[in-house]
């Protein structure tokens, strides 16, 4: 299974007539991007994360992070991987003494983990070819912290 490397563009709330729900929009090569929809406490982690931003108590994304690094498992990438009924999935590959494994996650929590510890958001072809849109096509979105603000 091929997979495309992406960046995360930002964190955003997709504006529509029926209101406002937070997206996370993963950037690809093609100039394509991926809009993922999910929940508000996940984007303001992403959010956090994409700031450097560092809570005076950990969070469950940044337990998780230290708790990675205490026990010497290192974060290899996020893959997302499927998309069924418009719910994405994706799996962590995580390395610890040379053996690999994987974790399944939702791409919200791994995408707020994966930026902490730096490391790969892939995407595979498959979900990419069918979910990612023309960045011309994205709804109209506002920055999470200005809409939060506002």
């Amino acid at each position: 299974m091929n997979e495309a490397a992406c960046r995360v563009k930002g964190v955003y709330m997709a504006v529509g007539n029926l209101g406002a729900s937070p997206a996370v929009i993963l950037s690809l090569k093609d100039d394509t991007c991926l809009p993922i929809y999910i929940g508000l406490w996940e984007a303001m982690s992403i959010q956090a994360a994409l700031n450097n931003e560092i809570p005076p108590r950990p969070l469950t994304h940044d337990l998780f992070v230290d708790f990675l690094e205490r026990f010497n498992i290192v974060l290899k990438a996020l893959v997302i991987d499927a998309i069924e009924d418009g719910v994405y999935y994706a799996n962590m590959i995580l390395v610890q003494d040379h053996h690999e494994m994987t974790m399944d996650c939702r791409p919200s929590d791994g995408i707020a983990i994966s930026i902490r510890c730096q490391a790969d958001i892939l995407i595979t072809e498959e979900v990419a070819g069918s979910s990612a849109i023309p960045a011309d096509e994205l709804p109209s979105l506002m920055d999470i912290s200005a809409y939060l603000a506002g």
